[in-house]
């Protein structure tokens, strides 16, 4: 965890307004010890990688502050899909070998013209 002024001096070019806007518009959540507000927020690992993928996206793929919020939304999506095919897949695994044969033989082929 890392507070909010050694997260700006991480970063070269991250200007404060900028991390605060950041987490105004709930892009970057960080904890709030004590319920309390303002740059006492402490930031997790999570947090610092949102905060390199939002500057990555800012500067390498000129993406503005209105379409960022799309962008996030849509990536975040991703992740979680992500994360429920993993569970998925670790649940079948754990399927007696009849049960994982009869789920694959189910499913369309790779690129088929299945959902």
């Amino acid at each position: 965890m890392i507070g909010f002024d050694e997260l700006v001096r991480r970063f070269a070019g991250l200007e404060r307004g900028e991390l605060v806007r950041w987490v105004e518009n709930r892009w970057v959540l960080p904890e709030e010890p004590g319920g309390e507000t303002g740059k006492r927020w402490v930031f997790h690992e999570v947090d610092v990688a949102r905060v390199e993928l939002i500057l990555h996206i800012r500067r390498e793929l000129a993406v503005d502050d209105e379409a960022m919020s799309l962008v996030l939304g849509l990536l975040d999506q991703v992740y979680s899909l992500r994360r429920q095919m993993r569970r998925l897949c670790d649940a079948l695994e754990r399927q007696p070998p009849e049960v994982r044969d009869a789920i694959r033989r189910a499913l369309p082929k790779a690129g088929g013209d299945g959902p």
